[in-house]
């Protein structure tokens, strides 16, 4: 019979003892009505891209080789279980360690930017990825930190006024921004330059320098739509009308072919034409077999979690944890509704994937740790009570 040695089992019993404190202790500081919105939109996600992997494996299959229907589904559900471990992982770590997280990422993914251009893979006329035994996507595992890196540095003004952090912010901006359209990518560029403009927003910037930035971004959409040919062809299909095999009108028919409540799933026909039914156009396809009605539900839950994320920050008292979780929701958001637009046909295509619903194999992952990032940033006490945030006990910002 085999022996145990003395004090294993009091150690063992101790250790379960604490995991499990530590997992009541995560459970009642988490924002559960995030974490159940997140989770209802992976779900919605997967039987999503369960209705549009047959039209893009058979779009994609060859003589060679025909795709099962489904071959993005099973993708998609390996992708998925990873991105949920990451979410829950990040979302049990403490504030000052997701921060250390979010920059530690933000940086890694800055050189990764840096190196694209010499060492990365080309897809469809642009090098955004690199080959690291699987295609990784830089700018999509940036947007974890990219807003964590900024919220960190204004926040750097309630410790020193005299610190220039727009200054700083706004040169990190620019370096992102050049380092993108050199691939090019201008859809993710106007992302972040976004989150960008809400953080300084919220920062508390005078009036005089936000009618600069908006200039400066003004200025760089007009140099685009001079100097890179398929942002511009984007932006003239969009304002003068192009032909009916458009992407975006290609679209915009599947969306509105379901009618209120749709033709059923895998009933759906016009999802055929679709160039990328399980990724930039899963809405449509959401809405050719589920109805214009799960439609407006899709746009409700995304709505639902950046008002709770907002409403959660009202009472918050740290500079850094209003700035973080508000630059990544509203990051999250931009990115839903610009993909929502898109297919309506009331924005310039952007290739930009719909968050935590469309396939996007590492993107999916990057998503997942975002949101758990900002779980873990939004982590509080219920007992404590706090007194409300305000911009004036630090001044102007500079």
């Amino acid at each position: 019979m085999a022996t145990v040695a003395p004090g294993t089992s009091g150690r063992a019993s101790r250790y379960n003892r604490n995991r499990r404190s530590e997992v009541a202790i995560w459970w009642q500081e988490i924002d559960r009505p995030v974490l159940a919105l997140v989770l209802i939109l992976l779900g919605i996600g997967a039987v999503a891209v369960a209705a549009g992997s047959p039209a893009s494996a058979r779009r994609l299959s060859t003589a060679r080789e025909s795709l099962p229907e489904l071959h993005f589904f099973y993708l998609h559900m390996r992708w998925l279980l990873l991105g949920l471990g990451a979410m829950f992982w990040a979302s049990t770590r403490s504030k000052d360690s997701a921060r250390r997280i979010g920059i530690l990422i933000a940086a890694a993914m800055m050189v990764l930017l840096v190196l694209v251009p010499f060492i990365g893979a080309e897809v469809n006329g642009a090098r955004r990825w690199i080959r690291l035994g699987i295609s990784l996507q830089p700018s999509e595992f940036l947007k974890c930190g990219f807003p964590i890196l900024l919220a960190w540095i204004l926040s750097w003004r309630a410790r020193d006024p005299q610190i220039p952090v727009v200054g700083i912010c706004f040169a990190l901006m620019a370096l992102l921004a050049a380092l993108l359209m050199a691939q090019p990518d201008f859809g993710s560029a106007m992302l972040f330059g976004g989150t960008f403009f809400v953080l300084i927003l919220l920062a508390g910037i005078p009036l005089k320098r936000i009618g600069v930035f908006m200039g400066i971004g003004l200025a760089s959409i007009v140099l685009m739509y001079f100097t890179y040919d398929n942002g511009r062809n984007r932006i003239d299909n969009f304002l003068f009308g192009g032909s009916a095999f458009d992407q975006v009108d290609l679209a915009e028919r599947t969306l509105l072919n379901g009618g209120w409540t749709g033709l059923g799933f895998w009933m759906g026909t016009r999802k055929f034409a679709l160039p990328e039914a399980h990724t930039d156009y899963i809405f449509s396809v959401i809405g050719e077999e589920f109805g214009l009605l799960a439609c407006v539900a899709v746009v409700m839950i995304y709505l639902a979690v950046l008002t709770r994320v907002l409403l959660r920050m009202v009472d918050e008292e740290d500079l850094f944890t209003v700035l973080a979780a508000s630059g990544l929701a509203a990051q999250f958001g931009g990115q839903a509704f610009i993909n929502i637009l898109v297919n309506l046909q009331l924005f310039p295509s952007k290739g930009m994937t719909l968050p935590l619903i469309s396939y996007g194999g590492s993107s999916t992952v990057a998503v997942c740790l975002a949101m758990g990032l900002l779980l873990a940033i939004t982590r509080r006490n219920p007992y404590i009570k706090r007194e409300r945030f305000s911009l004036r006990a630090i001044g102007d910002i500079s």
